[in-house]
């Protein structure tokens, strides 16, 4: 390893994210653009506290786009992409066949060959999946028009680099292949399966390598991690995750297939799974790390010895690059007839290149298509156009959307309110699956998490939508819509678990409203502490239809015991919020205690005594049992 081995690589790497990415986003550029900037800070070009093996690097953070395109998978499900069929086919294949087809005619004109002119429109048709997803998901732009039809285009090219893979030996000038540039992981050639097989064995195989992942993710998936996630070993569950997404990627490598589009599959097959929250949560924070790894490895891997050789040549390739993607992708706005705000921010995102550009072009390298002439240059002008992107969605954020926009962005936020629901329950025991009833019974649907697998599968087979996952994870949290959500419901039986989720919920989702049961005075002064005003002591409702029915059978009237259940709760509910302001001295604790028993009893008495005063009672101590009382939990 360069400089002083793997550990001064591993302290460079983290270092530069750590200090570029919170100064960028002060400045509010985006997360990516601080990485992007921090890789060519610490790139050869610059201090040089990385060399070579940054391609090296390169390779195992482009794991980190992997795992996106899994977690996008389990946002999704078949029916939503059977929804997207329209712009995924309609726009994505009108994006990349009308850009690809321009560049090839322009590289014509240039005399380059037709073959070449062909690759080379196909190579840069394609944006880069991670840059415009990561920024969208920062800036809370997926879900509106603009967002959900650039996934649709990115998706229709994460699929079109397989037929893209399969035609570039075909499109060979008969220039000697080369070795030279990025090289890239899992397309060696005889590195896969169906290597000597004839074109029907090879399509066999990898149809039912894909229909293999497919039925997997359906059938035996769940009953695994239903297994794993009885040992409530989390370490073990996120071990699962990784085995799984490593896998997926080993199989599609090995029969010639994109494992980001594998892994896609296979998430889209597991969106429904009871266990989507926590995979999600599991996989998250690495993908985030390879992701910044990767973004730190696209602008070390920028060279500027190409560029100040050129500089102009460079500058006018990578605007003429932006200018016609730009172009083809607000005519295809324009046909598919969104608004101006989405069609900037559409074109505007998918305008640079890709980052499976690199291992194209180096196949093409490999294959005879390129020369190394023509690709040094372009790998510049790929990495240059993805390291602009975040600032041209910038750019529409801050100048072109303010002054020309429709501010249709703000008017669709409830729309994702509602996909996610109003409200999340975190607890579906006795008591918040009783909660949960009552709201859909009332036409309020929500979001259920719980930690018992066996409790989960039971709900589910019930077909309630229940989800296995730890509530006091904020990345769990986030999955399930809390920064959207209207109301969270602590319903858990353990005292400490519900303490660690309303501190999780404070700290990452202050805004977020809290009702919290609660199983002791100690407990409900913890949560109060915190600014939760709303928490209900689960015994004292027990305790009064209990006390409530004794008072029934001693020949007490019925409406006597009503008035008197629902004073002796208003009192208590008031008083545990004064107990909890001194809860800290025990003396004075005690001695407002016992006064406020008294007041009770006095009270209690006094409206007894009203109540007798009236003659024409009108209700009578039968039945008491069977009434509303008797419903409550």
């Amino acid at each position: 390893m360069h400089h002083g081995g793997f550990f001064f690589q591993a302290f460079v790497y983290l270092a530069a994210a750590v200090i570029s990415v919170p100064i960028a986003k002060k400045l509010g550029l985006g997360s990516v653009l601080g990485y992007l900037i921090a890789g060519i800070i610490i790139g050869p070009s610059v201090l040089g506290l990385i060399g070579a093996e940054g391609q090296s690097v390169m390779q195992f953070a482009e794991f980190g786009i992997i795992m996106m395109l899994f977690l996008i998978g389990l946002e999704l499900q078949p029916s939503m992409i059977w929804k997207l069929k329209g712009s995924i086919l309609g726009m994505g294949g009108a994006q990349v066949s009308a850009t690809a087809l321009l560049i090839m005619v322009i590289a014509i004109m240039f005399g380059l060959q037709w073959q070449t002119s062909l690759a080379l429109g196909l190579v840069l048709a394609l944006s880069s999946t991670a840059i415009v997803l990561q920024t969208l998901n920062e800036k809370g732009l997926m879900q509106t028009d603009g967002g959900q039809n650039s996934f649709s285009v990115l998706l229709f090219q994460d699929i079109a680099i397989i037929p893209i893979l399969a035609l570039m030996p075909l499109l060979a000038t008969g220039l000697a292949p080369s070795h030279h540039g990025h090289e890239t992981g899992g397309h060696e050639a005889g590195s896969t399966w169906i290597d000597g097989l004839p074109i029907w064995g090879q399509t066999a195989v990898v149809l039912g390598v894909v229909a293999g992942i497919i039925l997997a993710g359906k059938y035996l998936l769940n009953p695994a991690f239903h297994l794993i996630a009885k040992t409530r070993l989390r370490e073990l569950f996120t071990a699962a995750a990784l085995l799984l997404v490593i896998a997926i990627t080993i199989i599609m490598s090995k029969v010639g297939l994109s494992p980001a589009l594998g892994t896609f599959i296979a998430g889209v097959f597991l969106a429904q799974s009871e266990y989507r929250h926590e995979l999600e949560s599991n996989i998250e924070p690495f993908k985030g790390l390879l992701l910044g790894l990767f973004f730190i490895s696209v602008g070390a891997s920028i060279d500027f010895n190409v560029i100040t050789g050129n500089p102009l040549m460079i500058m006018e390739l990578v605007a003429a690059l932006l200018l016609l993607k730009f172009l083809v992708l607000v005519v295809i706005g324009r046909l598919f007839n969104m608004s101006f705000d989405n069609i900037m921010l559409f074109a505007l995102a998918l305008a640079e290149g890709g980052e499976f550009a690199f291992v194209l072009f180096s196949f093409g390298l490999t294959n005879g298509v390129f020369e190394a002439s023509l690709v040094n240059p372009l790998i510049a002008v790929v990495a240059l156009s993805m390291a602009i992107t975040p600032l041209l969605v910038l750019l529409n954020e801050k100048i072109i959307q303010p002054r020309f926009g429709t501010k249709e962005r703000e008017e669709k936020a409830p729309d994702r309110i509602d996909a996610k629901h109003r409200v999340i329950i975190a607890g579906f025991g006795s008591v918040g699956s009783t909660v949960g009833r009552f709201m859909q019974a009332n036409d309020e649907e929500a979001v259920y998490l719980d930690t018992d697998p066996d409790n989960v599968e039971m709900l589910r087979k019930m077909g309630l939508q229940v989800f296995y996952g730890d509530a006091s994870r904020p990345a769990l949290l986030h999955a399930a819509g809390a920064a959207e959500a209207e109301l969270l419901i602590i319903a858990v039986a353990d005292s400490e678990k519900t303490i660690e989720i309303a501190d999780a919920v404070r700290k990452y989702f202050p805004n977020l409203p809290i009702i919290a049961r609660t199983n002791s005075w100690e407990e409900s002064f913890e949560l109060i502490d915190r600014g939760i005003q709303d928490v209900y002591l689960d015994t004292l409702d027990v305790a009064l239809r209990i006390g409530g029915n004794a008072l029934s059978r001693l020949g007490h009237r019925k409406h006597h015991v009503s008035r008197a259940m629902k004073t002796f709760r208003r009192y208590e509910e008031r008083h545990i919020h004064e107990l909890a302001e001194m809860r800290h001295d025990k003396k004075e604790l005690i001695r407002a205690t016992k006064q406020r028993i008294e007041d009770i009893e006095e009270l209690m008495l006094k409206e007894k005594a009203e109540l007798h005063k009236d003659k024409d009672l009108g209700w009578d101590s039968s039945g008491h049992r069977s009434d509303e009382y008797h419903m409550r939990s």
